[in-house]
């Protein structure tokens, strides 16, 4: 087992108090001795955070006490060393930027797809269409197999890509990204736009890694930290097997 705990979460939560909990977060991962970045924005918090074991667990449950992040879902993987240089934790707009502020993502909820069960679809050889959701480069270095790229340089850009699937609004779609972040919005975003049956995959590539492995994937996963990619048994991509 890798001696370092690798976390990835984020939650859609009014947050109204960011500076005093900018202050209680850091504190929490400092005094832990972990290392990455948390997000605080309006709209919610992002988090990628490694170190010891014990410590992020600890970090985990002491964020989880806090009633607007009990129900946060967290992505593990493991690695050797920490990927991260330094603790930051920022107050920022959005905590991924799509740029469309009068999006209520309660007005147009798409529901979540488990990754066992498009593991399923696959499987059966369902009509359906996977949207991905990432940048070119991420989109580069590993996807799901017959996934639309949308060859955008960042997820601002995403809105845009829609006049170019107009043929797909009744068609079944299924939006992924790494860790579910960023389909929280492009798939309401969709659903806004008219496409009738949008999906989420639940959890993103990474909690699909975890439960089905490499089945209808190819490539490695882009992860933002020093690792840079990970295979489908989530370990390094940079790393001998």
């Amino acid at each position: 087992m890798a001696r370092i705990a690798d976390i990835a979460a984020y939650r859609f939560v009014p947050l109204d108090d960011r500076t005093l909990l900018r202050t209680r977060l850091r504190e929490a991962a400092a005094s832990r001795n972990l290392l990455g970045t948390i997000l605080l924005a309006p709209e919610g918090i992002n988090l990628f955070l490694a170190g010891e074991e014990a410590g992020v667990h600890a970090f985990v449950d002491d964020l989880r006490a806090d009633a607007r992040f009990a129900a946060i879902d967290v992505k593990w993987s493991g690695s050797d060393t920490v990927p991260f240089k330094r603790l930051r934790v920022r107050l920022k707009n959005e905590i991924v930027t799509l740029r469309a502020p009068d999006l209520d993502l309660a007005a147009t909820p798409a529901p979540y797809l488990p990754a066992a069960e498009l593991a399923r679809w696959y499987d059966e050889g369902r009509d359906f269409v996977m949207v991905d959701t990432r940048n070119a480069w991420e989109v580069a270095e590993g996807s799901f197999d017959n996934a639309i790229d949308p060859h955008i340089a960042s997820f601002g850009e995403f809105p845009r890509f829609l006049d170019r699937i107009e043929a797909l609004k009744d068609k079944t779609i299924v939006t992924f990204c790494t860790g579910g972040i960023r389909c929280e919005k492009a798939a309401p975003l969709m659903k806004r736009a008219g496409f009738r049956h949008v999906h989420q995959l639940e959890g993103g590539i990474l909690r699909y890694f975890e439960q089905n492995g490499g089945a209808h994937w190819r490539g490695n996963c882009v992860v933002f930290d020093e690792r840079g990619a990970l295979r489908p048994d989530l370990s390094p991509a940079d790393q001998p097997q």
